[in-house]
């Protein structure tokens, strides 16, 4: 049974639809993040795994506002 996190938990944090892109050379665009949807909960843990160089970083920093 899957149980509906958001009936339990008061949500802190909700990313929808983030794209990241940098422009690496004169007409070359990088997409280090794209699309990505996450909610995050007061009380869980969320957890972003993946290979190195696959946007983890980039995904929190933006997510942040630091970029």
């Amino acid at each position: 049974m899957v149980r509906d996190l958001s009936k339990d938990n008061e949500l802190i944090l909700e990313v929808r639809n983030l794209t990241k892109q940098f422009k690496v050379a004169k007409n070359n665009i990088l997409t280090a993040c794209d699309n990505i949807n996450l909610s995050m909960y007061k009380g869980k843990t969320l957890g972003i795994v993946g290979e190195s160089g696959c946007g983890k970083s980039t995904l929190a920093t933006t997510v942040m506002r630091l970029h």
